[in-house]
């Protein structure tokens, strides 16, 4: 492990602590293993990912070990894991390259719960919660990537229908997943009022996957185009004109995720750091005896322990229901600039070796790199901090 006693924080209970141990030992004994193969495949420039044999190995390990549903609610056959504590669980799945998510996405699943209704529970959020369907959610378009507010894609009742149109880009596995939600404009106002929710199904005509599109860290998105696509009146999730509540919701889950999987990363970094410090020598003198990486070490250390901190902060304010806009932001900013030093520093501290394709550090670093950018750019987020506090000041 870390060297850190995370248990120690009385935010996380006895039992909850038990998940995340053994959590962490599913990530040392059955992903770790799997990340020569998956770093080789992708230094071949082939697709990032598992294949479907060792998917469906890891699937059925999740089942026998009960790491399934893990923040379902209990009537819907899930653990009813608190935020705190699937945070926790997120920390450590940071710490492997290996691309595995327990069954289901939990932003997406929190945004349904939040707002579906009994038809919708019945068709998409019981499956969904019992890892039968996946979802994808299609907020950013071309020319408002970073402000979901400014949103065009339009929606316009036709009867019992509604006639989308507009563009999409940055949405994350499409391909793989049953149905997405779209946020669309359906009504005039301020730029948060008038934006809708809708639910489209897969194969749904109008429905279009324009392009692929490869990223750095290994990762691809989608952009999407909605040409007079058609949906009935039942597909909208929530209250017409009011999406923008729910889809913050969904985005400071996921952006609380961003924290924990950064500390998690961030752990592996600096325990591959202190590793390789204590066993190089340069110039007759260990590495882990020179100055400049013990102060990364210590720097390391303090910065994970506040990040880790930070998001069981936000965490358990957001699980008792209140508004963790400002704690989110800085915790996305924070972390993900945290992970980054981190990172760099181990490899930097490997030298060559840091640079190659054999190591986790290089594909870690790249993929916090492009978490700097998605769920809201770093500069969007300290902007919004400064607002709400210039506001608050008066």
């Amino acid at each position: 492990m870390d060297g850190f006693d995370i248990g120690s924080i009385p935010a996380l209970a006895e039992e909850h602590r038990m998940v995340r141990d053994l959590v962490a030992r599913f990530v040392e004994k059955d992903l770790m293993p799997l990340e020569p193969a998956v770093l080789k495949r992708e230094a071949n420039g082939e697709r990032y990912g598992l294949t479907p044999e060792e998917e469906t190995t890891l699937l059925a390990k999740c089942k026998e070990l009960g790491l399934w549903g893990l923040d379902v609610p209990e009537q819907l056959g899930g653990a009813d894991l608190p935020l705190a504590a699937l945070m926790a669980v997120e920390e450590e799945m940071g710490r492997t390259v290996t691309p595995f998510i327990f069954p289901p996405d939990s932003p997406n699943l929190h945004m349904l719960l939040a707002v579906a209704n009994e038809e919708q529970r019945k068709k998409y959020l019981e499956p969904y919660a019992r890892g039968e369907m996946r979802s994808s959610i299609a907020i950013s378009e071309p020319g408002a990537g970073g402000d979901p507010a400014g949103m065009t894609t339009r929606a316009v009742q036709d009867g019992d229908d509604w006639v989308i149109n507009g563009r999409k880009i940055w949405v994350s596995g499409v391909p793989r997943s049953d149905f997405i939600i779209l946020m669309a404009r359906t009504g005039e106002g301020k730029r948060e009022e008038g934006v809708t929710a809708f639910i489209i199904d897969r194969g749904t005509p109008g429905f279009i996957i324009e392009r692929e599109i490869p990223m750095i860290g290994g990762r691809r998105t989608y952009e999407l185009v909605f040409e007079d696509c058609r949906v009935h009146q039942r597909q909208i999730l929530g209250q017409l004109g009011r999406g923008y509540a729910p889809m913050q919701l969904r985005l400071n889950v996921r952006r609380l995720q961003m924290g924990a999987r950064c500390t998690g990363m961030a752990r592996r970094g600096l325990d591959m750091l202190i590793a390789h410090a204590k066993n190089r020598t340069t110039f007759g003198v260990k590495l882990a005896d020179r100055q400049a990486v013990q102060w990364w070490i210590a720097d390391a250390a303090t910065k994970i322990h506040i990040a880790r901190l930070m998001v069981r902060d936000a965490a358990a304010k957001l699980g008792a229901g209140e508004d963790v806009r400002n704690e989110a932001s800085m915790l996305k900013v924070f972390a993900t600039e945290m992970a980054q030093e981190v990172l760099d520093h181990a490899m930097q501290t490997h030298g060559a070796m840091g640079m190659t394709k054999e190591l986790p550090l290089q594909l870690m670093a790249s993929q916090v790199r492009v978490q700097r950018i998605y769920e809201g750019p770093t500069e969007v987020h300290k902007m919004a901090i400064a607002r709400r506090m210039l506001r608050a000041a008066k």
